[in-house]
This record gives structure tokens, C-alpha cells and sequence, in this order.
């Protein structure tokens, strides 16, 4: 699901919903991974809130919740979030540099009683919740906030051929010689194109397909299925 907008990040930087939604149906298949923006036609800010008129309208339906240990580890500052565990169950994929607070934070402790093994992950959308399972799964450090950091800082230009990339082979490839290798600090271009390119550790080059976390696909148990992987509050 692409949201309309998440109550927790700030709206500045963030793409219209219509060129977010088109970047995730780029990639997701249109039959096991569906692009949606439900959230628009409902109204609803919230996952709480969008999960109960799911459940309302679809009862037949087993949900599961994907979600990521980043959001494992903010998900107490989620509305009603003890609701949404007893709601539905969730798998947590990994997240390069939050595992480990994911799994000793607060939403860990508190369902502690409800944690799977993950060979149990197949039957997962058949339990009662609460129940959870953490994954073992690629990871991928691509994050909406690096991403949105770079669309809205990349370039500063200061004539009509300014480039706008995510990697120092595409800004090569426009300015010759006008972007360095990327080093420790920032990459700063050479004064004629002046074309800065994000600092190294914020985005990896070819590690972002389109421009926009929603279109990434993780790979998971085939036997989970997950209508609303309710990726915001």
C-alpha cells in the first residue's frame, strides 16, 4: 500500500502520491505484489484504521502484516498499535542496522508470548493473533528518508544541463569529469556543472530501483500473503 501520507515523517521532500504509486507498480508484479492506494479511497491516515474497514469489507480473508524491523521498532509509537498486533499477525523482515533493536525494543518485549519460530512462518496467516515471526531475508539498505534527502538535496544547478543522480556513473555520464569518486565526505562537483551528489553512506549506487522504497521487493515465504503490509502509522 502506498499511503496518501504518514503522520510520523514530515510532508517536505515527499513525492505525490500519483509518481509514488506508479514507482512501486513498476516493479510489483500486478499478481502476488499489487500496487495499491486504497488508503486515498478510504480516507484513513492510520493502519489501525485502514485494517478494520479491511477486515470489515474482505472477513473470508487472512491478513498478514509485512512490515520491517525499522518499523518493529517504532511501532510503539504507532495509534492503538497493541490493537493492530491483536488484530492481525506480522512478519518483521530485516533491516540492515535495526535487527538487534528490533528485537530487544519495546514491541518485542510486550509480545514477547506471541513470538514464532520462523518455521512457522507458513502457517502464520492461518493463527490467532497476536502472533509474530521474524524472517530471515536479503537485506536492503535503501530507506524513504535517504532517498528523499536526495531528490530534494542532490542538486543544487546553476544552468539548464544540471543531472540529478543516484549514483557517480550517471553524473559521469551527463557532466564528464564534473562529479569526483565518492570518499568519506560529501562529493561535491566541479564548479561549471556544479552537480553534488549524496553523501555515500545514505544511498549505495545501484541499490535503488526507481525512486521509491515502495518498489522494492523482498523476498519471502510463498505461503504468506499480505494484502496491507501497513508500512506507515
Amino acid at each position: 500500500m502506498v499511503s496518501p501520507g504518514n503522520p510520523l515523517k514530515p510532508e517536505r521532500g515527499m513525492a505525490p502520491l500519483s509518481q509514488r504509486l506508479a514507482s512501486a507498480r513498476g516493479v510489483a508484479d500486478g499478481r502476488r505484489v499489487v500496487a495499491s492506494a486504497i488508503e486515498q479511497r478510504l480516507a484513513t491516515r492510520f493502519t489501525v484504521d485502514t485494517l478494520r474497514l479491511l477486515q470489515r469489507r474482505f472477513p473470508r480473508v487472512d491478513f498478514v502484516w509485512i512490515a520491517g524491523a525499522d518499523i518493529f521498532v517504532q511501532l510503539p509509537r504507532w495509534r492503538n498499535w497493541q490493537e493492530l498486533a491483536r488484530r492481525v499477525p506480522f512478519a518483521v523482515l530485516p533491516r540492515p542496522g535495526y535487527n538487534h533493536h528490533a528485537l530487544a525494543g519495546r514491541a518485542a518485549h510486550v509480545l514477547r508470548h506471541a513470538r514464532r519460530q520462523e518455521r512457522a512462518s507458513a502457517i502464520l496467516a492461518r493463527g490467532a493473533p497476536p502472533a509474530w515471526v521474524f524472517l530471515t531475508a536479503p537485506e536492503h539498505a535503501a530507506s524513504a528518508s535517504a532517498i528523499r534527502a536526495t531528490r530534494r538535496g542532490v542538486v543544487h544547478a546553476t544552468h539548464a544541463s544540471a543531472v540529478l543522480a543516484t549514483d557517480s556513473s550517471a553524473a559521469r555520464s551527463a557532466h564528464p569529469g564534473a562529479v569526483r569518486a565518492p570518499g568519506p565526505s560529501t562529493v561535491r562537483a566541479g564548479p561549471p556543472s556544479a552537480v553534488r551528489a549524496a553523501p555515500p553512506r545514505a544511498v549505495r549506487a545501484g541499490a535503488v530501483r526507481e525512486a521509491h522504497p515502495g518498489a522494492i521487493r523482498a523476498t519471502l515465504p510463498t505461503a504468506i500473503r499480505a494484502t496491507t503490509p501497513g508500512a506507515k502509522p
